[in-house]
């Protein structure tokens, strides 16, 4: 018999790359999806959530019985939620209203205490990300707890060189273009640093959200797609890193996300939306033959309440 996992912390990572079937460009370029739904939560952020915690005990910052604090869209939340209740740790996390109520309660239900800042109209604004920010901080600092600081924290870049492993392996080598959204900018720079170590060719394309196109010289404004665009230029992002910026709003990313689940079968969120909609436009750049990779980076079940909503009557 198999050896059984020693817990589901294990279950982290090597997802599946699948070809899409029918949202196709027209040339005849090949699009893959990792599948990041297939981790325990749900979400690709189990893997840097792991990263984290995991260097944190290895050099001491975490101790036995410690306390964890984060500021958080939701999924980082929910995997750090998870991460802590299997290894022990009290876990405050500091989050809004703007996201999803469903990352919220899972989060609760994982044990976590939260810290909610009110959004202005359940919008993403520089001001709320920079307010959460603050907030976490004031917690560490008073509670003494280890501040994971995922806008900062280089120890998840690891988490995402190992995604890029496993894209590699999954091609057989063959990849001509990955695209990922930009929060943090850690999952397109830990994995697109990665492959351009094993093809220098590949070509980077960063997806932010079209309201708020900070990383391309625009202002900062608001919009609706969890867990992307910041409002301003995060310490992670390497702009020498990409060879493309895609901005996607929040309607063209609802929409992606809606035509994925109803024509593929894939119920998604809308930042792995936007990243199909930049994926398409690069695969009509690099033309056919071309094979290019972009990320399912969590489960539509996340924002089930908010796609009902805009289903008619």
């Amino acid at each position: 018999m198999p050896a059984m996992p020693a817990d589901i912390l294990s279950r982290i990572g090597g997802t599946t790359l699948l070809p899409l079937r029918r949202i196709l460009p027209e040339n005849g370029a090949r699009i893959l999806l990792k599948l990041e739904c297939e981790n325990p939560t749900g979400s690709m952020k189990d893997r840097m959530a792991l990263a984290m915690i995991e260097a944190a005990e290895a050099d001491g910052r975490l101790q036995p019985g410690g306390s964890v604090v984060e500021y958080t869209g939701g999924s980082t939340g929910v995997s750090l939620a998870q991460v802590c209740a299997v290894k022990g740790y009290r876990l405050h996390i500091v989050t809004s209203d703007a996201f999803a109520r469903e990352k919220l309660t899972h989060m609760r239900l994982l044990g976590a205490e939260l810290t909610i800042i009110p959004s202005e109209s359940g919008r993403m604004t520089e001001k709320l990300t920079r307010d959460m920010i603050e907030a976490a901080r004031v917690i560490a600092a008073e509670t003494g707890a280890f501040w994971t600081d995922q806008m900062r924290n280089t120890d998840q870049l690891a988490a995402y060189n190992r995604l890029a492993g496993e894209i590699w392996e999954q091609t057989g080598g063959r990849i001509d273009g990955f695209v990922q959204s930009v929060g943090t900018a850690a999952s397109l720079r830990g994995t697109g640093e990665a492959l351009r170590r094993l093809t220098p060719s590949v070509a980077l394309v960063a997806v932010e959200p079209a309201e708020s196109a900070v990383l391309s010289g625009g202002p900062t404004g608001a919009h609706k797609i969890d867990g992307v665009g910041a409002g301003y230029v995060v310490p992670l992002w390497r702009p020498d890193l990409v060879d493309a910026i895609e901005p996607v709003s929040t309607e063209e990313a609802r929409a992606m996300a809606l035509r994925l689940a109803r024509e593929e079968g894939l119920f998604c969120g809308t930042s792995t939306g936007g990243n199909f909609v930049a994926a398409l436009r690069l695969a009509e750049r690099l033309g056919a033959g071309a094979t290019i990779v972009s990320v399912l980076c969590d489960t539509g079940m996340k924002y089930l309440n908010s796609f009902a909503a805009a289903l008619p009557d």
